[in-house]
């Protein structure tokens, strides 16, 4: 039995120049925090007098004879990339809905890559299974997505991740101990708006822009990365806020399906009721807002958002790890 534990993120700035289409050209920057909401994946060997070989509870319950046969694309395809012979039951179990912008889908590929490599016998390094997981998603499974939630799930902390035109990344990590990470946790709400969506259909309506029309809104999006941590050195925590607000703004030009009615109308509510800024995190179109709300107002802002699951959040330095291990090998 192996049992992983992977840390959700949220993401501030630069969401967009973590794509390889920009990055490879331009170079890219991202903020983000990993927190204390976790992605539990189980993996063990299934003996043989079971009638089905493989069998993954996640939404559904499915078990079947060949790995071919499961409708759950990322285990399908891992299992036929390590070229796992042996019968497999594997659990997933999420602290937070899958498609909300948490980064659920990279998160669970971390998770699962670390569960199947260790099920194997082989150990592997943060930056090895960062790396493996960006292939994995964007070559295996062909997805449109980035490369900072594969980053973040297998490092853990609040850190500045730097993409190079060559293709490399680095990993700055900025101390939670600090009184300015600190402070910038309290005044942050995390809202779920109820709304799920796919990142990779969101992602696609503005990927292939990013090299001609759009080239101006990521470069702001770049400077506000710049900008935020800036700000976080200088403790200037209100005027981070207020950035978030300034960079959802320059975000939502990136695509017509990044944000809807709904979202704008609750985004507009919570201005009123006084949150400096905030934004939608991960790719857009629905799932968990994020808020910048000062301390002495979150009472209030909440009571007004009370039929909104309000979810509290420390920030967390933990990364993908196994909890438990017997291999195979």
């Amino acid at each position: 039995m192996i049992i992983s534990k992977t840390p959700y993120r949220i993401s501030f700035f630069g969401g967009g120049t973590d794509y390889p289409e920009w990055y490879l050209k331009n170079g890219g920057a991202v903020i983000s925090t990993t927190i204390d909401k976790f992605i539990y994946i189980s993996c063990r060997n299934l003996p043989t007098f079971f009638d089905h070989k493989y069998r993954f509870v996640w939404s559904l319950n499915e078990k079947v004879k060949k790995a071919s046969d499961l409708k759950h694309k990322p285990t399908r395809e891992m299992i036929k990339m390590f070229d796992i012979k042996d019968g497999l039951e594997i659990h997933y179990d999420g602290d937070l809905p899958a498609r909300s912008g948490m980064g659920s889908s990279s998160v669970f590929v971390v998770g699962l890559m670390n569960v199947l490599s260790n099920y194997l016998g082989k150990k592997i390094n943060e930056k090895e299974l960062s790396k493996k997981c960006i292939i994995f998603e964007q070559k295996n499974l062909k997805e449109i997505v980035g490369c900072q939630d594969q980053i973040a799930a297998s490092f853990g902390g609040f850190n500045k991740i730097t993409f190079s035109t060559s293709g490399n990344f680095k990993v700055k990590k900025f101390s939670l101990e600090n009184k300015n990470v600190k402070n910038l946790n309290k005044n942050l709400v995390l809202l779920y708006t109820g709304l799920q969506r796919t990142a990779h259909e969101i992602a696609k309506s503005f990927i292939h822009k990013l090299k001609s029309s759009k080239k101006n809104h990521v470069k702001e999006i770049a400077n506000f990365t710049k900008e935020g941590e800036k700000l976080l050195i200088q403790g200037k925590i209100d005027d981070f806020g207020r950035l978030l607000n300034e960079s959802w703004i320059e975000k939502k030009s990136l695509s017509p399906l990044i944000t809807n009615s709904s979202i704008n109308n609750i985004y507009k509510a919570a201005l009123d009721k006084g949150a400096l800024g905030g934004k939608l995190l991960g790719a857009g179109g629905g799932g968990f807002l994020l808020f910048y709300v000062p301390v002495n107002k979150q009472k209030n802002f909440l009571k007004h958002f009370n039929k909104l699951v309000n979810v509290p959040f420390n920030f967390s330095n933990e990364k993908s790890k196994i909890l438990f291990a017997n291999p195979i090998k």
